[in-house]
């Protein structure tokens, strides 16, 4: 439903037109001497009465009802079909695209996280970034096995031991 009004404000129904005097009776003479007009004005600009002059100014008032529907149906359902497989595979398209960014992304980070823990690197597990590789899981290689070794001890057999500062060498030079 629409509506509409017009109105001019402020609101005159009349207005008062000055009458103006275009009298020529002198300047020219006819030929019997009488006066005459000339054709210019005998008094220019001068008003003789004012009259009550009807604006015309009004109102004006609308109300429209109105209900509009549209239906429209394709004359080839086809193209519009053509179109919906169309926009379908390309969903299709770019949802695979973005699972095999996703799986490459993880084989990086699972051969990266196992590397690493081969290498005995880790994050410490109060790290924010401990998560990254806490699902990582690399078999016989999460720790490191309890293990000894040994250290030979020099025999004293086999080597003489020297308990004067002379054995040891000359004093150190420097140039």
């Amino acid at each position: 439903m629409t509506g509409a009004v017009s109105a001019q404000k402020p609101y005159e129904p009349f207005y008062m037109d000055p009458v103006y005097d275009v009298t020529d009776n002198f300047g020219a003479f006819d030929a019997d001497g009488n006066p005459m007009g000339d054709g210019v004005l005998d008094n220019p600009g001068d008003i003789i009465f004012r009259k009550r002059t009807r604006t015309g100014q009004k109102d004006s008032y609308n109300l429209s009802l109105g209900f509009s529907a549209t239906w429209s149906r394709p004359l080839d359902k086809k193209l519009q079909d053509q179109c919906k497989e169309a926009a379908q595979t390309n969903i299709d398209l770019q949802k695979q695209l973005t699972a095999n960014k996703r799986l490459d992304f993880e084989i990086a980070r699972l051969k990266n996280c196992g590397q690493l823990m081969k290498d005995g690197i880790m994050f410490h597990p109060k790290s924010p970034y401990y998560k990254i590789c806490a699902d990582v899981v690399v078999r016989d290689k999460n720790y490191i096995t309890p293990h000894r070794h040994t250290i030979p001890s020099p025999s004293t057999s086999s080597k003489r031991v020297s308990t004067n500062a002379a054995d040891l060498g000359g004093p150190l030079q420097t140039k």
